[in-house]
């Protein structure tokens, strides 16, 4: 259809097609700055060292209230499921036992949930949370727990 069009027509087209064309390439290039939300925050408390993890959908993890590191990409897998399967869990409520070691607080999106570590003898979503907290602070964190 364009090859109908006069000469001086299709010039003026292709030169608005190409001028749109730049700017997006130029809007794609900007990084418009979008920020990822948080899937979660997990403070762990207990014996030593109180420990706080902040993980992005966006791939990073702040550790302790550090500067956020790039969060390895199945531990990011891994905390995009727990977000999921833990928001179904922040109406329950867990009882310390004599046993307790740790207790976790985990805000997220929808409310929060708090729970000792044995809780994870009887909610598989609990004890991966517990071993995320473990290998998210072993690497990237650089924490020993």
């Amino acid at each position: 259809m364009i090859a109908r069009l006069p000469r001086q027509t299709r010039m003026r087209l292709g030169a608005g097609a190409a001028g749109v064309l730049i700017a997006v390439v130029l809007l794609a290039g900007c990084g418009l700055d979008v920020e990822s939300p948080d899937l979660f925050l997990v403070t762990r408390s207990g014996p030593g060292a109180k420990l706080t993890l902040l993980v992005n959908a966006g791939g990073t993890i702040a550790c302790d209230g550090g500067k956020p590191k790039q969060l390895p990409d199945p531990l990011l897998l891994q905390a995009r499921d727990l977000a999921t399967n833990l928001s179904k869990d922040v109406k329950l409520t867990f009882a310390r036992s004599a046993r307790t070691v740790f207790t976790y607080t985990v805000k997220l999106p929808n409310g929060t949930l708090t729970f000792p570590d044995t809780a994870a003898d009887r909610h598989k979503e609990l004890s991966q949370l517990e071993l995320f907290v473990v290998q998210a602070a072993a690497n990237p964190c650089g924490i020993s727990s």
